[in-house]
């Protein structure tokens, strides 16, 4: 079901394709000093990072841009753009720009700027939502000073705003961040370590970064996404190879420094080389998930949603994704297994596999009417390329016809924004998967939100219960009560199917080991503190 890359590829293709890549990249290397060349986990499309929450486009959000706040290895939240100071009445909070920012079109950072970007995080992000809905204002009171007022206390205004992964509250000016909801900004024009190189931009090809000379660091070491950023190179190159063959010889012979997500059946091969190391970045590893689209038939029907979560089950998944047990982890948690919010709660058939039968039962009972199920199948993203197909079967074997649409990932993260119906060019069903650090807890999970089409996650789920559960959470200050308060939501979510959790995984990097510095962290990679030997 899961098919890999061969291991019979003409010796031929490889070195021709290894030779005219090692040409490009020697050629521009040579002309820009100290280069990284890496191959993330896909090719980078869309570069607005509040128009998708892709975590390649995230990634690139972290090379341009700069956040107010960030989150250390601790889970602390540090000071990164500005520093901070909380009312006795839990009320204000006031965040005080540090000195030296700059855009990168020379002009200073400015308070407000920073609401503009502040306003318009919240307009699409799940804890942002959250946040404006505790909010009575957001203010520049003077150039470095940018105030936030709520309309009663809130406990999570420091961690929203700190926040690593998507989402992201990145900072931009004030002209892009009042874009038109809807549409993508225009410039990438940040504050950030890097500077993004428009005119090499080749969407499918390549996407390149400058050190920004400008920037100033903080002090403090790097820890995670918090701390100095320090650029150690002069240029980083993102090189799209949709084959991980030939990724994996590239690599191997010194023709690019890193690769982002080797297929796990070449763990061992690359492990064999004393040229490479290979380590997991993000310790806390990933959520994989379905999401079905709530619109149109036949997932708007919840007994033909029941139905096939019935199908599914998780082993499959898992097996076909990454094969070895060693780097994945049966759970039906909606909020991580191995955390104080981890519960079992109504996962039964998915983590024993068990529910066939029923599955079969409940479709004959439901209504459901033949309708084919459109289910977007990428192919070129090592973590997203077994779920679909896998996913699929069993829907099929459930009774289920199934219309499997093989594409890219990006045509899918354009493509599930998209509100039509299938047979318009929408769709019924797609897979992703989220780091633990956006589903721990139900304000920061994307996926589990039932504001339906006002503001809700691509799927557009409409549960006032769910939201409703949401507030007391965010109300709550009691452990204990946040817990009882997460099963109860799980709960919901698992009746209602907002949405099919597949388990946890570990993705492991590789790098060349003249590449030295390498920070790991939930939203990794990032490319400051990496310093590159000749």
């Amino acid at each position: 079901m899961f098919q890999t890359f061969s291991w019979k590829r003409t010796a031929l293709a490889s070195v021709l394709s290894i030779a005219a890549l090692s040409a490009a990249l020697t050629s521009q290397a040579f002309a820009a000093g100290r280069t990284i060349t890496a191959v993330m986990h896909s090719d980078l499309r869309v570069i607005d990072p509040l128009f998708t929450t892709a975590y390649i486009t995230r990634d690139h959000g972290y090379m341009v841009y700069d956040t107010l706040l960030a989150t250390d290895a601790n889970f602390k939240i540090q000071p990164q753009m500005a520093d901070w100071k909380v009312s006795d009445d839990k009320l204000t909070y006031t965040f005080t720009l540090r000195d030296g920012l700059k855009w990168h079109d020379g002009t200073p950072v400015t308070a407000e700027d920073c609401a503009a970007s502040l306003k318009r995080w919240g307009r699409v992000d799940n804890m942002g939502q959250k946040l404006m809905d505790f909010t009575a204002s957001i203010e520049a009171t003077d150039a470095k000073t940018i105030t936030l007022k709520l309309k009663e206390p809130y406990g999570l205004v420091l961690e929203s705003i700190g926040k690593p992964s998507s989402y992201t509250p990145f900072m931009m000016p004030k002209r892009l961040a009042e874009t038109p909801a809807g549409q993508q900004i225009k410039e990438q024009i940040g504050s950030g370590p890097f500077k993004f190189v428009q005119a090499e931009f080749q969407p499918g090809v390549k996407a390149v970064y400058e050190k920004n000379t400008d920037y100033v660091p903080r002090k403090e070491p790097a820890s995670w996404t918090a701390g100095g950023k320090v650029v150690k190179v002069d240029r980083v190159e993102w090189i799209t190879m949709a084959d991980a063959q030939t990724a994996v010889n590239a690599l191997q012979s010194g023709d690019i420094d890193f690769m982002e997500a080797p297929p796990f059946d070449l763990l061992p091969v690359l492990s064999a080389s004393k040229d490479l190391k290979i380590e997991t970045l993000n310790k806390f590893g990933f959520q994989t998930l379905g999401r079905m689209n709530f619109l149109y038939p036949p997932f708007d029907n919840v007994k033909v949603r029941r139905a096939a979560l019935l199908a599914i089950n998780q082993k499959d998944v898992l097996d076909a994704l990454v094969g070895n047990p060693d780097y994945y982890k049966i759970c039906g948690a909606f909020f991580v297994c191995g955390t104080p919010l981890a519960t079992e709660e109504g996962s039964e058939t998915l983590v024993k596999g068990n529910g066939m039968a029923a599955a079969k039962k409940a479709l004959a009972e439901s209504g459901y009417d033949g309708t084919p199920i459109v289910i977007m199948a990428p192919g070129d993203v090592v973590t997203l390329k077994a779920q679909p197909v896998v996913a699929a079967q069993q829907l099929r074997d459930a009774g289920f016809k199934v219309d499997l649409q093989a594409t890219d990932w990006q045509t899918v993260v354009t493509r599930r924004a998209s509100q039509k119906p299938p047979k318009e060019g929408g769709w019924n069903m797609f897979f992703t998967n989220w780091v633990a650090a956006d589903v721990l807890n139900p304000i920061a999970n994307f996926s589990i939100g039932g504001r339906g089409k006002n503001g809700g996650w691509f799927g557009w789920a409409e549960d006032a219960k769910i939201e409703q559960l949401k507030d007391a959470f965010a109300r709550s200050s009691s452990p204990d009560e946040q817990k009882k308060i997460a099963a109860d939501i799980q709960k919901e979510a698992y009746e209602q199917v907002i949405y099919i959790p597949l388990g946890q995984y570990l993705a492991p990097s590789v790098w060349r080991k003249s590449l030295t510095g390498v920070l790991d962290g939930p939203a990794t990679p990032i490319f400051w503190n990496i310093d590159k030997s000749e």
